[in-house]
C-alpha cells in the first residue's frame, strides 16, 4: 500500500486499484482529500497492472460532503471540479463503494464515477438547500439524469437522504452488497465489469430521463405550486429549480457552468450565511462549559408525566415513541382516558398516512399506563409534572413526589414561566429539580428548554440533554428567570403588538408585517388560534384590554368562530370591522390620538425589543452562548431559519443600527426601550454577540 498523502491511500487487489480515503471523522472534502483522490485516480489510470479502480473509505462513512470550514475562504488544493474529471475521465472503470453517507460533495464525487456499489444501511442525498445553497459540483445536472426530474427536484428541493434500496430502484445504486463486506463486494462487482466488458458509463452522457421533460414547463410550475407553502421566503429551493430546468433545456457544460455560478452567487447571501450559522449552532448547543461530556448520567428506563392534557399527553408520546415506558396520572377517570384516547388517535392518524404500522401504534400504547395515584410514580427515574401553571399547585405536587418517588430519581417541572428554584426548595432533593420547558405541541415541536436550578446537579443536566436527543428534541440549557429564554423575548414583542394597535395599526397590519418577515403567523393571528382566553377569567374581568373585551362577547378565538379576526366554516380569517371598533373607541376612551404606522416601525417595534432583550439574557448568563438563544426561537417559535435566529439578525441588521433606534424609540416611548448595557457595548466597540464573554445558566 503506498500513500499518496496523509490521507488517501493507494494499493493494488490483484488487477484492481484500491484508492481509500481515512480523514476522520467523515471522511469531508477538504483539500488533503480533494488532492489525494485527484493524484491517487491519476496514478491508478496509469498502472499497466490495474484494469479497474475502487474508490472507498475508511471510517464510519463514505465521503459525508463538502468540509463547510472552508467556505468563504480562499481555494487551496485540487478544485472539487478537477478531482472530479480524474475520477469520470479515468481510463478504466471506477466503481464508488458507499457505506454509511454520501452526502452534497461527497454524493457528487460518488456520481463521477462509472458505477455505485453500496451496503444496505447506506444513504445518499443532496443537503445544501438546507445551509442556504444549491448542489454546486453537478449535482443538479447530473442527478436529474439518473433518476428523472421529478425525483430529482424531490430531493434536491427537500436535501432529504435516501437509503440503499430506494437508490438503487432510482437508478443512482448499481448494485447492493453484503452489510460489513463493502470492499470484498466492490472488488468483486468491479471484476465483473472488467469480465462482462462494461462500458465506462458516464452520467453527462444519458439524456433519455432529461429528453422526457423537455419542453413540459408544467412539470416545473407545477412543482413550485405544490411547494409555494414550504418555500415561502427562501431563496435557493427556486435557483434549485431553475438549475434542474437548465439541465433539461441547455447543454451539460453550459448547464455546470450556470449550476456553479448560482452556487457561488448563494454563498453570498445573508440567507446562507445564516442557514450555515444555525447548523454549527445546534452542533453547538450540546456543549457545556462546566458539564463535561463524561459527565455520569442516570439511566432513564421509566418516566411518569402528571397531567393527561394537552401537553402531558404530548410530552408522554415523545418517550412512548422512543421505546420508554409511561406512567401517566391523573386526577380523574374521565380526564385519564380522555387523554389517553387524545394520545391513541393522533398515533392512528400518523399510521394513516403511511408513516407507521397499526403494529407501531399497539407497541407505543402497550408501553402507557394510566392512574389516579401519585404512588405508581415511584419507581420512575424521571417524573415530568405538566399542570396548571399555578405556583401553589406545583410546590404541593413536588413535596409529595419527594416523599413517593424513589431517591436517586429526577423530578421535572413542565412550566414555561415560574421559578424552577422556589418550585426545588420544598423537596429535600433539590440537586434533583429540573426544568423541562417542552413547547406545544409537545409531540411536534423540536424545542426543550432545560432549565438548570441553582442546585440542579451536573448528573442531572447531562442526563437531560442526552435524553432530549433520544427522545428527537433539541435540549438547549437555560438558566431560572421569568419566562426562561424564549417566553420571556416573546414578552418584548407581545407588549409592542398590543401597544402597536392602540395607537394607530389594526391587528392584521402587525400579523402581515411579521408574516411577510418569515414568521409562520403573526401575534393575533397566533393568540386566535391558542384561544384568546387561556388565563382569562370570567369573574375577574373589568374590560381593561380588548383581550378582555373580545372574550367577554365571547369572542374567544377560532375555537368560537371569532377572535381578533372573523372566522369562516373553514376557519379562514378575515379583517374583523367588529374588532376594528373595539380598537377605536378603546383608544378614544384611553385618549390614544392614533397615528398612521409604517411597516418598518411595526417590524422594528416588534423584533428590536426582543434583541435587546437577548443581550440582557445574555448578560446575566441565563443562556450560554447568543446561538442557544437563537436555537430556541427557530426550533420553538417558527423564527425563519433563514434570517439565523434574532441575535444573528440583529448582527445583520448592524448592532449599532439596533442601539440607535432602541435609543430613538426610547426617547419617544419610554423605559419599555431602554438599551442593555451590553448591545451599548458591543455596539460601541464594532462587535457582535459572539464575542460577548458572558456566564453559564
Amino acid at each position: 500500500m503506498a500513500a499518496i498523502n496523509s490521507v488517501t491511500d493507494l494499493s493494488l487487489d490483484g488487477d484492481i486499484a484500491v484508492l481509500t480515503v481515512n480523514s476522520p471523522p467523515v471522511n469531508a472534502l477538504s483539500a488533503a482529500v480533494r488532492d489525494g483522490i485527484k493524484e491517487g485516480m491519476e496514478k491508478a489510470g496509469a498502472d499497466p497492472n490495474a484494469k479497474a479502480i475502487v474508490l472507498i473509505c475508511d471510517g464510519r462513512t463514505f465521503i459525508a460532503g463538502a468540509d463547510i470550514t472552508e467556505f468563504g475562504k480562499p481555494p487551496s488544493g485540487a478544485s472539487l471540479p478537477a478531482t472530479q474529471a480524474a475520477i469520470e475521465n479515468a481510463p478504466k472503470p471506477v466503481i464508488a463503494a458507499i457505506h454509511g453517507t454520501a452526502l452534497g460533495g461527497g454524493f457528487e464525487i460518488a456520481l463521477m464515477a462509472h458505477y455505485r456499489v453500496a451496503v444496505p444501511s447506506a444513504k445518499v442525498g443532496l443537503p445544501e438547500i438546507k445551509l442556504g445553497l444549491i448542489p454546486g459540483a453537478g449535482g443538479t445536472i447530473r442527478l436529474p439524469r439518473l433518476v428523472g426530474v421529478e425525483k430529482a427536484l424531490d430531493m434536491i428541493t427537500s436535501g432529504t437522504q435516501i437509503g440503499a434500496k430506494e437508490a438503487q430502484a432510482s437508478g443512482i445504486i448499481d448494485e447492493i452488497v453484503e452489510e460489513g463486506k463493502l470492499r470484498e463486494g466492490a472488488l468483486a462487482f468491479a471484476r465483473k465489469v472488467i469480465a462482462e466488458k462494461r462500458p465506462l458509463k458516464k452520467i453527462r452522457d444519458q439524456n433519455a430521463k432529461i429528453e422526457a421533460a423537455r419542453g413540459r414547463s408544467e412539470i416545473f410550475d407545477n412543482f413550485r405550486k405544490a411547494n409555494a407553502r414550504k418555500f415561502r421566503g427562501f431563496e435557493a429551493p427556486e435557483q434549485a429549480i431553475k438549475s434542474v430546468e437548465n439541465a433539461v433545456n441547455m447543454p451539460f457544460d453550459e448547464a455546470m457552468k450556470t449550476e456553479r455560478q448560482m452556487f457561488l452567487d448563494l454563498l453570498k447571501t445573508n440567507q446562507s450565511a445564516a442557514q450555515r450559522y444555525v447548523f454549527f449552532a445546534e452542533r453547538q448547543v450540546t456543549k457545556i462549559p462546566d458539564v463535561p461530556d463524561d459527565t455520569p448520567t442516570i439511566p432513564i428506563k421509566r418516566v411518569g408525566v402528571i397531567g393527561a392534557g394537552t401537553m402531558g399527553g404530548g410530552i408522554s408520546m415523545n418517550f412512548l415513541s422512543a421505546g420508554i415506558p409511561v406512567t401517566i396520572v391523573e386526577m380523574k377517570q374521565d380526564a385519564l382516558d380522555r387523554g389517553m384516547k387524545v394520545m391513541r388517535g393522533n398515533y392512528e392518524n400518523t399510521a394513516k398516512k403511511g408513516r407507521m404500522t397499526q403494529g407501531d401504534v399497539e407497541t407505543r400504547m402497550g408501553l402507557l399506563s394510566g392512574t389516579l395515584e401519585l404512588e405508581k410514580l415511584a419507581d420512575c427515574d424521571l417524573v415530568i409534572e405538566a399542570v396548571f401553571e399555578n405556583m401553589d399547585i406545583k410546590k404541593d405536587i413536588f413535596r409529595k413526589l419527594d416523599g413517593i418517588v424513589k431517591q436517586g430519581a429526577i423530578l421535572a417541572t413542565n412550566t414555561s414561566y415560574l421559578n424552577v428554584d422556589e418550585i426545588a426548595s420544598v423537596t429535600k432533593r433539590p440537586e434533583f429539580v429540573i426544568g423541562l420547558h417542552f413547547f406545544s405541541p409537545a409531540n411536534v415541536m423540536r424545542l426543550l428548554e432545560i432549565v438548570r436550578g441553582d442546585k440542579t446537579s451536573k448528573s442531572v443536566i447531562a442526563t437531560c440533554m442526552q435524553l432530549a436527543r433520544k427522545i428527537g428534541k433539541i435540549g438547549v440549557l437555560v438558566g431560572v428567570c421569568h419566562g426562561f429564554v424564549g417566553n420571556r423575548m416573546l414578552a418584548q414583542r407581545q407588549r409592542e403588538a398590543q401597544k402597536l394597535i392602540l395607537e394607530g395599526a389594526m391587528p392584521w397590519d402587525v400579523d402581515r408585517v411579521l408574516y411577510d418577515f418569515g414568521m409562520p403567523m403573526g401575534p393575533f393571528a397566533m393568540s386566535d388560534l391558542a384561544g384568546l382566553d387561556i388565563g382569562w377569567s370570567k369573574q375577574t374581568s373589568s374590560s381593561s384590554t380588548i383581550r378582555e373585551i373580545l372574550c367577554e362577547m365571547d369572542r374567544r378565538g377560532q375555537k368560537t368562530g371569532a377572535g381578533f379576526y372573523d372566522y369562516d366554516e373553514n376557519r379562514r380569517a378575515k379583517p374583523s370591522p367588529v374588532v376594528e371598533k373595539i380598537i377605536l373607541d378603546f383608544a378614544q376612551k384611553k385618549g390614544v390620538n392614533r397615528r398612521k404606522i409604517s411597516d418598518d416601525e411595526i417590524l422594528e417595534r416588534c423584533i428590536y425589543p426582543m434583541i435587546n432583550e437577548g443581550a440582557k439574557i445574555l448578560e446575566e448568563g441565563k443562556a450560554i452562548r447568543a446561538s442557544d438563544i437563537d436555537i430556541v426561537w427557530i426550533n420553538g417559535y417558527g423564527w425563519p431559519v433563514y434570517r439565523g435566529g434574532p441575535m444573528f439578525y440583529g448582527e445583520t441588521i448592524g448592532l449599532d443600527k439596533v442601539l440607535a433606534k432602541m435609543k430613538e424609540f426610547e426617547g419617544k416611548m419610554g423605559d419599555d426601550f431602554k438599551p442593555s448595557p451590553l448591545l451599548a457595548k458591543l455596539a460601541g466597540e464594532g462587535k457582535g454577540f459572539k464575542d460577548a464573554k458572558v456566564g453559564a445558566g
